[in-house]
């Protein structure tokens, strides 16, 4: 198992902590000393989250925060009470997402469900928290993104999949846009000179309820969840290790991308391969730029 390195004195913040691969990181983040706020959605799963991570750790430093990533209102709210804390933050975690809705709904803002949550939502989250990150001692931004992302096109024409709608489409569009987000953000801390470092991950094939949470969003009968076949998997302890090395040791590099070693699959942690659709920085730059007038957020003067 990968341990993380001491992580006392920083200030952590991981989106979609109640379950799966952000339980387990904001886990294992905690336990090395970090003080962890578990975002997320619904606190009560939050508070049972936290109730477990004191029970393994009971000195750990962790707090819940509600934050709802389909919703600009909630996020600026969340984000307002961060810098408000006036304290720096050090890591920011982009973890929080819905995989392959099975119908197009759309968020409170009138963004396609998926690419609001996985993407539009950690943007305006990561533009917001960016004073506090930079006030802090070797800060990180480590995002989620996902091995369909290789399958992934942004659909400049379509973006929020108004014409066309597959939720497999969508969610690899939306990864992709996650990774593309990463690498640009780590572009412009070259750029300006932030002492900031953007990197990105993959959990490969983790079971977790990512596999049915978003599939059970439009269906009254609930699927089950995912079952061991003859690809390989593995459990949330391995799977959380790419977004927790991205997000804590000290040799990741500015802009690099993080996934498990065996077939992109499973295994210990290595740096992964740049999909095509990822290396495109005209792409990723335009992105960032449709993203900001989106949602009203930007890089501002930090």
């Amino acid at each position: 198992m990968y341990a993380v390195p001491d992580q006392s004195g920083r200030r952590i913040v991981v989106t979609g902590s109640n379950s799966g691969t952000g339980r387990e990181a904001a886990k294992r983040l905690a336990g090395a000393g970090a003080e962890v706020i578990l975002a997320v959605r619904t606190p009560a799963k939050g508070e049972d989250a936290r109730t477990e991570i004191l029970a393994a750790h009971p000195e750990a430093a962790v707090e819940v925060r509600q934050l709802d990533l389909a919703d600009l209102a909630s996020v600026r709210e969340f984000a307002a009470g961060i810098v408000s804390d006036g304290r720096p933050l050090h890591v920011l975690v982009n973890n929080a997402g819905v995989m392959a809705v099975r119908k197009r709904l759309q968020t409170p803002d009138g963004f396609e469900l998926q690419l609001g949550t996985n993407f539009l939502g950690p943007f305006a989250l990561t533009n917001l928290l960016l004073p506090v990150l930079l006030q802090a001692d070797r800060p990180r931004v480590a995002t989620m993104s996902s091995g369909t992302a290789n399958f992934g096109r942004i659909r400049f024409a379509d973006l929020q999949s108004e014409r066309r709608y597959s939720a497999w489409l969508a969610y690899a569009q939306s990864k992709l846009a996650d990774l593309l987000m990463a690498r640009q953000l780590a572009a412009v801390a070259e750029q300006r000179g932030w002492p900031l470092l953007s990197t990105a991950a993959h959990p490969g094939y983790t079971r977790t309820n990512l596999q049915t949470a978003g599939r059970n969003l439009t269906s009254d009968q609930q699927r089950p969840p995912i079952r061991r076949t003859i690809i390989p998997s593995q459990d949330v302890e391995t799977g959380a290790e790419p977004l927790l090395f991205a997000a804590a040791d000290p040799q990741v590099e500015q802009g690099a991308y993080y996934g498990p070693s065996r077939f992109s699959l499973v295994g210990p942690t290595r740096r992964e391969k740049l999909p095509r659709s990822a290396r495109n920085m005209v792409v990723a730059a335009r992105l960032w730029q449709e993203a900001e007038r989106l949602t009203g957020t930007g890089l501002g003067e930090q």
